[in-house]
């Protein structure tokens, strides 16, 4: 596929409020230049303030669409998110071993929503950190995400952050980036450790209520710039701060009565 246009990988499931997963992602990956393709996990039926049913996607089926799409576009980067249950884990985990050889992956381990609806089955956890996370270049875990992978209470500061990212590493991922979004305090900082260095990513803390898709458009954004060419840590440093842009702008959005979504197109056009 010399001269292949070069594609971003969404391997997530499907937002009936195009807030966050697979519609959050695809508005990354058009907003930032990259043409995005899409394999479907799960459908979940949800708005603005809660998640009211969701379907998981067999298996097989997920499978037969990442069999579909590798064998035919340029996949240069993939992005993982919501992936239900350990079947939907497991098929995930090994259509990547056999076809993204070389390519980076970046998984968001979602886990339960922010309305606080569980979007990956009890039990599930082993799965994901014991299949996937070994394949992965970088994984995206919240405070909270972090603690349920390992066990642990929340981290509370950065010493703690730093050691749980040592135990998240030594399940096999490349590197580790920790979302400090749910902390408290004026400053948001993500601490990122790949096994040699520490390096914290911080920003002022935006005072928003369209937040809805924030932990699927950064994992998304890193990926998009990824394929565009940009090392890891280049690549998160851009996508904090588009991720920055895109909720500072979404003030102008009133979609919902709940947590609304980000506006991902603000560097092309203003929200109306």
């Amino acid at each position: 596929m010399s001269g292949a246009t070069p594609v971003a990988l969404s391997i997530a499931g499907s937002d009936s409020s195009a807030g966050a997963g697979l519609q959050a992602d695809l508005k990354t990956f058009s907003a930032l230049g990259v043409y995005g393709a899409t394999a479907v996990t799960a459908v979940t039926a949800q708005n603005t303030q809660s998640v009211t049913a969701v379907h998981i996607v067999p298996g097989e089926i997920i499978a037969a669409q990442l069999d579909a799409v590798f064998s035919d576009l340029a996949i240069r980067a993939v992005k993982t998110g919501m992936l239900g249950n350990e079947e939907g884990v497991g098929a995930v985990a090994g259509s990547l071993a056999r076809w993204a050889g070389g390519v980076p992956i970046v998984v968001d381990p979602v886990m339960i929503s922010t309305s606080g609806s569980r979007l990956l089955a009890k039990g599930a956890e082993k799965a994901l950190s014991g299949k996937l996370f070994p394949l992965a270049a970088l994984i995206t875990p919240n405070l909270h995400e972090a603690a349920a992978l390992l066990g642990e209470d929340a981290a509370r500061n950065e010493n703690e952050m730093r050691r749980q990212a040592e135990r998240l590493l030594a399940f096999g991922p490349k590197a580790v980036l920790i979302k400090g979004g749910h902390a408290s305090g004026p400053e948001a900082a993500d601490l990122f450790y790949d096994g040699s260095h520490f390096r914290s990513y911080s920003g002022p803390r935006v005072a928003a209520k369209n937040t809805h898709g924030t932990g699927c458009t950064l994992a998304s954004a890193i990926a998009a710039f990824l394929v565009k060419g940009l090392q890891m840590e280049e690549a998160i440093a851009e996508a904090k701060a588009y991720l920055q842009g895109a909720i500072a702008q979404a003030a102008g959005l009133h979609i919902g009565s709940g947590a609304g979504p980000l506006w991902h197109f603000y560097r092309q056009t203003p929200p109306g």
